[in-house]
């Protein structure tokens, strides 16, 4: 167990749902704030660390509003992108996971551009550019062979875009100043120590990988433990499908001796079966 897994154990169920919906809503929000009102977001909302020293705590979360372009074309691709990106890879993470990645990169942006100035003295405006390009490795990691289409024409996969994506980081990064430097870092810290965790636990031992397999086999065949109505997966502990409730997440536990799985109120909480 990783302690990303026990971080999850603990906390999984304060995690949001369905995060990648709020950022875009934030951009968008923050798009129309700097069209209605160009001056408001520099002088309220940026990430200033002098003036959150100063007891402006409210721009630890207002910078979030910065939205990634100020043309509207370009705003609609990169909000649906980033919404795209980020509901695929919390489908395949679980909510706590993406939810850990992106705020730990909003955690470490804010720590970065504060002891920045605490040590030099000025002012370091930081976004969240680098923790959006983050998210797009992160999911180049996770779907390396799935196409998009470069200039809707040319086919390409996403690993090679991924490629691609930490050249230019790392261009950017020797030739960038210290808040570039301090950003990139940061956001390739969290990429790295997040995937370096998620690659060593995928170490299962033999005996889990046969029950999870079996467990697919019988969920494919429509055989699985506990199915009903056409019900796909049950919560062992208080029988809730997701017929039920189309909004639950079920997950299939690995420490269980059997083919059991758990909605998200129970994951962490139910007593293992051995």
């Amino acid at each position: 167990m990783t302690w990303i897994d026990k971080l999850e154990r603990r906390f999984g169920r304060y995690a949001i749902h369905g995060l990648a919906k709020w950022i875009v809503i934030l951009y968008a929000a923050g798009f129309l704030i700097l069209y209605m009102a160009p001056g408001v977001y520099e002088t309220f909302f940026r990430l200033d660390a002098r003036l959150i020293l100063q007891g402006q705590i409210w721009r630890i979360f207002t910078f979030l509003l910065e939205p990634p372009t100020t043309s509207v074309i370009f705003l609609i691709f990169a909000l649906y992108f980033y919404w795209m990106l980020g509901s695929m890879l919390e489908n395949v993470w679980g909510a706590f996971r993406f939810n850990l990645f992106y705020f730990s990169g909003v955690i470490g942006t804010v720590l970065g551009a504060i002891l920045a100035y605490l040590i030099t003295g000025r002012v370091y405006y930081m976004d969240t550019t680098y923790i959006n390009l983050a998210i797009f490795l992160a999911f180049a990691f996770e779907f390396p062979d799935m196409q998009f289409l470069l200039m809707f024409i040319i086919p390409i996969k996403v690993k090679w875009l991924g490629y691609l994506d930490a050249l230019l980081l790392l261009v950017t990064f020797v030739q960038g100043g210290i808040g570039v430097k301090i950003s990139i870092g940061i956001a390739m810290l969290n990429f790295i120590v997040f995937f370096v965790s998620k690659i060593s636990r995928r170490g299962y031992t033999p005996k889990q990988i046969h029950r999870k397999m079996k467990y697919k086999k019988a969920v494919r065949s429509g055989a699985a433990a506990g199915q009903k109505n056409g019900a796909r997966h049950r919560c062992a502990v208080c029988g809730r499908t997701e017929l039920d409730d189309d909004t639950l997440e079920f997950r299939y536990c690995s420490k269980c001796n059997g083919n059991y799985e758990y909605c998200q109120d129970h994951l962490f909480t139910h007593k293992h079966i051995q």
